[in-house]
């Protein structure tokens, strides 16, 4: 389940999304504690997609259906006697300090091998071109910029770049020879082969080391050290997580811890905004949205009752709405066609005005009442009594006679009178025609309907002036009133719900979260259970495997604290994801006050403390690698210390092959002091970067 560095070789696939594998134990023992477990099967499901990967977990959140592993399976086969491995040489040519090609070589087996040489002499270059043959990358290259990344070729010797390693393999006849060979500019350009005692010449990924090189990790720079103390402390989780082989186990628990978050977010997220919701509908005045008020505050959600009235987005009142679209098309008269009757009544006004009182007005009035008498004398001949003074005799054919021949007369001196009178009649039909009365749909209490009942009121006036003065005041206001509420339906029939539109969106989103918050509460609750269930088996197996890790740190501290009161009591793995981190109870002069103990270590007691947690890596059983690289563990120790490291690396170098790069002397002089066995050499190089060793025994 651990992910290998797509930089090796021998690795690279992503095993995070392979399916729980019986031939990962810790997986196996996990799926059959499930099986034992009587857990529900919801949550032995997301036990389960948790194990296999980030596409189950999304399978089962679509609802997809997870089965269970078979339970009482065939366990996986007990794991044979590993077959230790052990570095006999190291050959190297045009890489970093060293040109021509250089090669250290070592007795197949434990043993303590100190290489001394002052900085420049080549040995970082050694430690780097084994780790670089191995795995095709040195952690120490991602920290540094692209130059240096690029200038990593020996500028004195441009034959050929190439790190040579030899491993002997228990049981094999001979060695195995792991090169890698630049072909490229780039650091990350090298090709490798594996050529087998046999001769066989294979790719790097027939060594299958892929996930012990991470797991196990045979190489220990000075970089590393310092940054096991002191730097991400999820760094040095990650590695004593895969060195226990529990980094499966710790990427489903994060996995599961990361769906439990995102379903705990969709649970509790129209909770937070419901407030806000509220808030925003109290502040509209569509009754639509005090009904949604007073549903959201119920003790039980009506979420059917708020889906209608989110679903209902038309106006609020319909009978306004006939009236806004009829304002919309609604005319009035032009400005020209008032301007017209306010002349052409003004003009007839003036016309009367001239005619008043002479002959022609005094003779068209009583051409009116000849007529009249006539119309009269017409419908009634027989009744010859005068309708006015009652004289009985006084209507007649003579009378007739005489009346017809008086109007031939009197027409002719009336007719200027008649045409001022004619026109006011005809100037008056037209602003009455204007004058026309409000539409019965018009709300008499709107602006608009105020005005026009004013403006319809003109009709009662008789005078042409006066008539003229009310049409043409009154005319500009019914005409602005009307382009303004024309106006004012035209936008609000753009939102014909007045607002509520968007609050009916925002309230249907609302109810949309909602239901799916309880969706989420719902498998939140299966999801929690097995998260807290393979939480639990987790803590169970760090403390177990943990356990003998952190004895034999404490025993590696305890030799190099030397007189100083310090003691390392315990280290624990705790958190996950971005959280996840080791402690490591430090107790200076009794006091165990874990935030302010370590602040009191020194540069040197960090090394030390960094070297009694790494070291014991070495030694886990199952570690296919018999040997460990330690490129300068001495920087910034004192003198007690690096004879309390000389003892521990000689007591290591019993059953483990160390190799330790070094340009401090302390560490050499040390061993040969204390009569500890080790092979200590010195490297040396010139100008020219050709390096060579010369060798002593202690």
């Amino acid at each position: 389940m651990t992910r290998v560095p797509e930089t090796f070789d021998g690795g690279g696939a992503d095993a995070q999304n392979a399916p729980p594998a019986g031939d990962d134990p810790t997986t196996t023992s996990l799926l059959d504690a499930l099986a034992a477990s009587g857990l529900p099967r919801e949550v032995r499901s997301w036990v389960t997609a948790a194990l296999w990967g980030d596409d189950a977990l999304a399978a089962l959140l679509e609802g997809e259906h997870i089965p269970d592993p078979a339970a009482g399976g065939p366990s996986a086969a007990p794991p044979g006697r590993v077959r230790r491995s052990y570095l006999t040489g190291i050959r190297v040519q045009g890489f970093r300090g060293i040109g021509r090609p250089s090669e250290l070589t070592f007795p197949p087996g434990p043993g303590l091998t100190v290489i001394v040489g002052r900085n420049g002499s080549g040995k970082s270059s050694f430690a780097e071109a084994a780790e670089a043959a191995l795995t095709g990358r040195n952690p120490r290259w991602d920290a540094m910029p692209t130059g240096w990344r690029d200038g990593w070729r020996n500028l004195h010797y441009d034959e050929r770049t190439e790190a040579t390693v030899d491993i002997h393999v228990a049981g094999d006849e001979g060695p195995t020879r792991i090169t890698r060979r630049w072909t490229g500019e780039s650091v990350r350009s090298a090709r490798g082969e594996v050529v087998r005692p046999n001769g066989e010449v294979a790719p790097l990924r027939t060594l299958d080391w892929g996930e012990s090189l991470v797991r196990y990790r045979p190489f220990l720079s000075y970089d590393e050290l310092g940054r096991t103390v002191t730097g991400r402390s999820a760094e040095l989780y990650d590695t004593l997580t895969a060195l226990l082989g529990l980094t499966g186990l710790a990427e489903a628990e994060r996995r599961l811890a990361k769906v439990c978050d995102s379903l705990a977010k969709r649970r509790d997220r129209p909770s937070r905004e419901l407030g806000h919701l509220v808030d925003a509908l109290r502040g509209s005045g569509d009754p639509r949205a005090a009904q949604a008020v007073h549903l959201l505050g119920a003790q039980h959600l009506d979420v059917e009752a708020l889906r209608r009235i989110a679903e209902d987005d038309g106006p609020s009142d319909p009978a306004l709405h006939v009236v806004l679209r009829r304002l919309r098309r609604l005319s009035v008269p032009e400005r020209t066609v008032i301007a017209d009757v306010v002349n052409e009544l003004r003009g007839a006004s003036m016309e009367l005005a001239m005619a008043a009182g002479s002959k022609g007005d005094h003779a068209h009035g009583v051409v009116q009442l000849l007529e009249q008498a006539l119309e009269h004398h017409k419908r009634h001949p027989s009744d010859t009594t005068c309708p006015t003074c009652s004289a009985p005799g006084a209507l007649g054919a003579d009378w007739a006679r005489r009346a017809n021949a008086q109007l031939r007369t009197l027409r002719t001196q009336a007719a200027p009178a008649s045409a001022a009178y004619e026109r006011a009649a005809a100037a008056r039909d037209q602003a009455r025609f204007l004058l026309s009365p409000a539409p019965g749909w018009l709300p008499p209490e709107s602006e608009l309907g105020q005005v026009w009942a004013l403006w319809e009121s003109g009709s009662d006036i008789t005078d042409l002036a006066e008539l003229a003065e009310h049409i043409e005041a009154v005319g500009r206001r019914l005409r602005s009133a009307a382009i303004s509420a024309r106006r004012d339906a035209t936008e609000r029939l753009e939102d014909p719900s007045g607002g509520w539109g968007d609050l009916a969106e925002r309230l249907a989103a609302w109810l949309d979260e909602a239901q799916d918050a309880l969706r989420a509460r719902d498998v939140l609750y299966s999801a929690e259970a097995a998260l807290n269930w393979l939480a639990d088996q987790a803590r169970g197996l760090r403390a177990e495997r943990l356990g003998p890790v952190a004895s034999q740190a404490e025993q590696v501290w305890f030799r190099l604290r030397q007189e100083r009161h310090i003691d390392l009591q315990g280290m624990r793995l705790i958190g996950r994801g971005a959280r996840r981190r080791v402690e490591v109870d430090v107790t200076v002069d009794g006091v165990d006050d874990q935030t302010s103990a370590p602040g009191l270590l020194s540069q040197g007691e960090f090394q030390a403390l960094a070297l009694s947690i790494c070291l014991p890596r070495t030694l886990v059983e199952g570690n296919p690698f018999g040997f460990l690289l330690l490129d300068d563990p001495v920087q910034a120790m004192d003198t007690e210390t690096v004879e309390g490291l000389s003892s521990v690396l000689a007591e290591v170098g019993r059953h483990r092959q160390l190799i330790v790069f070094t340009h401090d002397t302390r560490l050499s002089d040390a061993l040969r002091r204390l009569g500890l066995p080790a092979t200590i050499r010195t490297l040396n190089r010139d100008a020219m970067s050709n390096v060579w060793v010369s060798d002593g025994v202690v």
